[in-house]
Formats: C-alpha cells, sequence, structure tokens
C-alpha cells in the first residue's frame, strides 16, 4: 500500500517541482519588494514628520493585527468591485510584499532607535545632512541589531506565502492538496510539503542564528 503511494508521489514530483519554484519564486520577489519598501516606511516613521509617522504607524498596525488570508481575499476577491482586476499571482505579490513591508518597517524603527543619540548629535554637529546622517552614521549601526530579526522576518514571510495557495495560485502548498486528492494519504503527502518548506527556510535559519551569535560576541567584547 505505501509503496504504491510512493510511486504514485513519484509521478507528481515535475508538480511538486513547479509548485517549490513558484514559492522560491513569490517569496523571492515579495522579499525584495518589501525588504525595500520596509525600509523606506522605517525610515520614514523615524523622519520626525507625526503625520507621516502616524499613518505609516496606523497602516502597520492595521496590516499586523489582521489575518493574512483575509487581506488576500480583499485584494484578490474585493478589488475587482473596484474595477481592478488582478490575477493570482500579482495578487499574492502585493499582499505579501505589503505584509513583509508592514514587519520589516517596525524591525527598522526599532534598529533605528536603538542608536545612541550622542551619535545623531555627532552627525549633525558635523554637518551633515539628514540623508547623510542617515546613510553614514544611523543605518550602519542600526544594522547590527536589524539583520538578525529580518532573516527570520524572512523565514515568517516563505511560510506565509502558503496561504496564496487559497486563492488558486500553484505553489507548493497547493500541490499538496492536488496530489492528495490522487495519494490518499494526507500525513505523507503534507509531511513532504513540509519537507520542502523546511529546505528553503533552513539556510535563511542557520543565517539567521549566526548573526545572533556574532552580534552577542560584538556586544560581549564591547562590554569588556
Amino acid at each position: 500500500m505505501i509503496w504504491q503511494q510512493l510511486q504514485s508521489l513519484a509521478g507528481s514530483y515535475p508538480l511538486a517541482l513547479r509548485g517549490l519554484g513558484m514559492t522560491v519564486v513569490l517569496s523571492l520577489i515579495s522579499l525584495v519588494l518589501g525588504t525595500l519598501l520596509g525600509f523606506g516606511l522605517g525610515i520614514l516613521r523615524t523622519g520626525g514628520n507625526r503625520l507621516i509617522s502616524a499613518a505609516i504607524g496606523a497602516w502597520v498596525d492595521l496590516i499586523r493585527g489582521t489575518p493574512f488570508l483575509v487581506q488576500i481575499f480583499l485584494i484578490f476577491f474585493i478589488l475587482p468591485e473596484f474595477g481592478i482586476e488582478l490575477d493570482a499571482f500579482t495578487a499574492g505579490i502585493i499582499a505579501l510584499t505589503n505584509l513583509a513591508a508592514c514587519f520589516i518597517c517596525e524591525i527598522v524603527v526599532a534598529g533605528i532607535r536603538s542608536v545612541p543619540t550622542g551619535q545623531v548629535e555627532a552627525a549633525l554637529a558635523s554637518g551633515l545632512s539628514r540623508w547623510q546622517r542617515m546613510r553614514q552614521v544611523v543605518l550602519p549601526q542600526a544594522m547590527r541589531i536589524v539583520l538578525p530579526p529580518l532573516v527570520g522576518q524572512y523565514v515568517l514571510l516563505i511560510k506565509d506565502s502558503s496561504v496564496v495557495s487559497a486563492i488558486g495560485l500553484t505553489d507548493l502548498t497547493r500541490v499538496g492538496w492536488l496530489v492528495v486528492q490522487r495519494v490518499p494519504n494526507g500525513l505523507l503527502v503534507f509531511f513532504l510539503v513540509g519537507v520542502g518548506y523546511f529546505i528553503v527556510c533552513y539556510p535563511l535559519i542557520m543565517l539567521a542564528r549566526r548573526l545572533e551569535r556574532r552580534m552577542g560576541a560584538a556586544h560581549g567584547e564591547v562590554q569588556l
């Protein structure tokens, strides 16, 4: 019985590769766009303009405080009611990018605010413009705080990408649902789906751990 199921699973290998490829592509595009947008929002939120900071904060809280499934349903099913038609791939990219940007924004804000005020004041006294202070003084120091949680957020985003299967996009999770209709062993099928996600996420998990160790060692050296 198990042998027959494994043979059936072997026949689904091309479909599984297609789903894995879709998951990687979807996650990669969303990670790049979300990182750029998240850093931009984080810098704007700490820029001193209270109105802009409040508006960004409200949007970030809204996205972080609502289920991702609801967000992607709104983009894919509700926007067409207002004349905005999106295919599943584009809707998935927009939803994941927005989600990533909001979480990354908070990580960047925390990193920027961790920079000692004296460093910023010294840069200001040196005559550097706001952008020069951010680029040459604040961000380089903030990145030491930002990098470990940022990589961890990438792992979470890759796992969250499984939600796009709900709008018909053939990612790894969707492939699992398709295969389980032919191979009536959900435990085996979704175990292999989980292995696929683990293979994609594990390098990032190890990178996050390495960054955390390096940060911890550097912090210890500074204290000494």
